[in-house]
């Protein structure tokens, strides 16, 4: 006997395993790639110029992100739509966490749109209209411009703060769906795992945020001297190490 399903469950299934891979996966390079500005102006657009020479690089962000991220934020706004959060009458942390979820889910879709068009491809009026992409040997000084500006720094530090929420928690919903957490202790305890995730993502991101206006960010200037150092270029096109 043939098992039917529905295309409710397939697509919410989809929507899940897009937030996970690719989309989760690039959140976290992406932290990578913006904590190298702790070593320095240099070293963060070495590690942008290598992104830029990736071979595929547009059929990557065609397939890899931006279709992805389409379909995770359109469908997640369905889904929000849908729900009847009861945070209110049953006043249990999980509910609440559902809540926040689908909050977090919809102020993403209007603050990744405003980055991409903003740092992407330099298309907000008033702001930055040099586009990272293409332009890797300024992006050091078009990120930096823009933290500068006391409105655009708060909105990036709510815009990663959410991204780390909503990734983490995801990550939490995903192994129970999936039946990879079942008992109550193993769900409270990835619990517990998931919101010092969402704590540990948010300060590495607000960290980087830091660093493009103060060597190291957050943290003693020192930490970073000796990485800065490896990413200096003499006057001959050379690095020195």
């Amino acid at each position: 006997m043939a098992i039917k399903i529905s295309r409710t469950f397939l697509l919410r299934k989809l929507h899940q395993i897009t937030g996970i891979a690719p989309l989760g996966i690039y959140f976290l390079v992406h932290m990578y790639t913006n904590s190298t500005a702790m070593s320095g102006e240099q070293v963060f657009e070495d590690h942008v110029t290598d992104i830029h020479h990736l071979p595929y690089l547009l059929f990557i962000e065609i397939f890899g992100i931006f279709l992805p991220l389409l379909f995770h934020s359109v469908y997640g706004i369905i889904i929000s739509a849908e729900a009847r959060p009861n945070g209110f009458d049953y006043n249990y942390g999980r509910n609440w966490f559902y809540i926040f979820q689908r909050v977090t889910g919809i102020f993403l879709f209007f603050f990744l749109t405003f980055h991409i068009l903003n740092l992407r491809f330099g298309m907000i009026p008033g702001l930055n209209l040099t586009a990272v992409a293409g332009h890797a040997d300024q992006a050091f000084n078009i990120v930096s411009r823009e933290f500068q500006i006391t409105w655009v720094f708060i909105f990036y530090v709510l815009g990663v703060t959410a991204t780390a929420w909503h990734l983490a928690y995801g990550i939490f919903l995903f192994a129970v769906d999936w039946g990879i957490l079942i008992g109550e202790r193993a769900q409270k305890m990835a619990l517990y795992a998931c919101v010092g995730l969402a704590f540990f993502l948010s300060v590495v991101g607000i960290n980087a945020m830091v660093a493009f206006n103060k060597k190291c960010g957050l943290l003693p200037s020192a930490l970073c001297e000796e990485a800065e150092k490896k990413g200096v270029v003499e006057p001959n096109g050379s690095k020195r190490f």
